[in-house]
């Protein structure tokens, strides 16, 4: 009787233990940042703007611009800091023609996502450009995932539009290799043209491994276009995205990472604010 009162207890501590270093229900882990969020402060002061957001809480972040530094001077100030880089955002451009440098940069991070956020394109999604992204994108996963890394592309809005019995977006998810090409969705690019992310998790629970967590301002109308300005986005939970149902269903996919991007200007403001709200939920 005694061994199992014992046991008892040291379960009962450890759940307890487990429980209090939840973020939040819905949340389980603290979520990371996306660097673009503070592009302006990192652009004057890389060591003091991360020293910032650590005390916001946040130790993870999406890095898509060195900020004039090597990666490995990045690297060096993240870990003094107790600080990582597990996503890094690069261009097409750079992905195409410099890839070697790409995986050299990440791997020096220890990032373990390389991704990009958009394709080059004038206008409208096509058939053509469809064709031509299914193409690239399974040569950027197959040569990333040689080296260890995963590729993962942001959509961004474009990709929404209709094709056959659903849209571009579908067609690109459908035809590149599932074991090497994954999905980094952005909520309000998704949401923007139409989309319901929650659903789109369903859909393609094991394609996303990362989410940009952003709000837009309550009243924007529907949009393909993959921009609105910047003072269109707002504190989490204020705007149009349903998180809560949003984070039920990416409980149930494959993401691994979750970052705040606030585009807003006052993020520095606002970032604290989104943070008391996932929390909360």
């Amino acid at each position: 009787m005694k061994k199992h009162l014992i046991y008892l207890c040291i379960l009962t501590s450890f759940l307890s233990t487990a429980y209090a270093q939840r973020f939040g229900k819905l949340l389980k882990d603290t979520p990371g940042a996306v660097s673009y969020t503070f592009r302006n402060e990192f652009s004057k002061d890389v060591p003091g703007t991360l020293d910032k957001v650590k005390a916001m809480g946040i130790t993870n972040i999406e890095f898509s611009n060195l900020f004039g530094k090597t990666a490995a001077e990045l690297r060096a100030l993240l870990d003094e800091r107790g600080m990582r880089c597990s996503s890094l955002g690069v261009s097409f451009a750079d992905l195409t023609d410099k890839s070697e440098t790409v995986v050299q940069n990440a791997k020096t991070l220890g990032a373990e996502f390389v991704r990009i956020g958009s394709v080059p394109h004038k206008g409208p999604m096509d058939e053509a450009l469809a064709k031509k992204t299914v193409e690239d994108f399974n040569r950027f996963g197959q040569k990333l995932k040689e080296n260890g890394l995963t590729f993962c592309y942001h959509n961004h809005g474009f990709e929404f539009e209709p094709y056959g019995r659903g849209t571009y977006f579908d067609y690109i998810v459908q035809n590149t290799n599932p074991d090497a090409v994954f999905f980094e969705m952005d909520v309000v690019w998704m949401h923007l043209p139409g989309q319901n992310p929650a659903e789109m998790l369903k859909k393609y629970p094991k394609r996303f491994k990362l989410i940009h967590l952003k709000d837009l301002k309550i009243g924007v109308p529907k949009s393909t276009s993959g921009s609105t300005p910047n003072e269109n986005c707002v504190v989490l939970g204020t705007g149009q995205i349903n998180y809560p149902e949003i984070l039920k269903a990416a409980k149930k996919s494959s993401i691994k990472y979750f970052y705040i991007e606030d585009e807003n200007l006052g993020a520095m403001q606002q970032v604290p604010q989104s943070m008391a709200y996932l929390k909360s939920l």
